[in-house]
């Protein structure tokens, strides 16, 4: 899952983002209406952690602006206690929850769990595409029932493709969602290439199909011959 916190109290963005960050979820953060519009621009989000008072602008217009894009990250606003018009409007325009100043971390990260569930795959924990099986509350992967043993770059590479099927992801796309912001770093992104290879090894390993199709020219596509 890739996640941007949109929040200017520095010492709560930092704890969010140490606690979410794992191998599972890259979390990066924004302080200000301008750097949040500045990487909404340039990558795209599974979920984005939303402030409504900022200190240049106004979370509301962040709103406005991914409605216009026709985002389809999920949306969750926090907000202070006596903000409640804020959270109706944002809700109103697409948000789809809100969770109120302050909270525990365990709690915010339930909520963009279930948000990620509810927006990739219509709330299940447990994926299925055919032969193959995805238990994301343990993050298990099973083809034919029997478990197939993957790197967490596989896994979520595994899963960012199943929530994409029959569209075309280009290198970036991938390295952008698997690294974030942090591709901007890299030199090639030739990395990708070799975890897509990697996982379509162990895939026909355990006699599942190939699903994995190179778009010459353009990327990689996932779907049913």
């Amino acid at each position: 899952m890739k996640l941007l916190v949109i929040e200017d109290e520095k010492a709560l963005a930092d704890n969010i983002k140490s606690y979410l960050s794992t191998n599972e979820v890259i979390c990066e953060v924004a302080q200000n209406y301008q750097e949040a519009v500045a990487k909404l621009n340039v990558y795209s989000y599974d979920v984005i952690l939303l402030d409504i008072m900022l200190p240049d602008g106004n979370g509301l217009d962040i709103l406005h602006y991914l409605k216009a894009e026709q985002s389809e990250a999920g949306i969750l606003i926090i907000s202070a206690k006596n903000s409640l018009d804020d959270r109706v409007a944002g809700l109103e325009l697409g948000a789809d929850d809100y969770l109120t100043k302050p909270f525990h971390l365990s709690e915010l990260n339930a909520r963009l769990k279930a948000i990620y569930r509810r927006r990739k795959f219509q709330g299940f924990t447990e994926i299925k595409f055919n032969e193959i099986a995805v238990d994301t509350n343990n993050h298990e992967v099973s083809i034919h029932g029997k478990q197939l043993e993957l790197t967490v770059k596989e896994y979520e590479l595994l899963l960012f493709f199943i929530s994409n099927k029959n569209r075309v992801l280009t290198k970036q796309t991938i390295a952008e969602h698997l690294w974030g912001d942090n591709v901007d770093f890299l030199d090639s992104f030739d990395f990708v290439y070799q975890h897509i290879k990697n996982l379509r090894k162990k895939i026909t390993a355990a006699e599942g199909h190939d699903y994995i199709k190179t778009i010459y020219g353009l990327g990689y596509k996932f779907h049913n011959n």
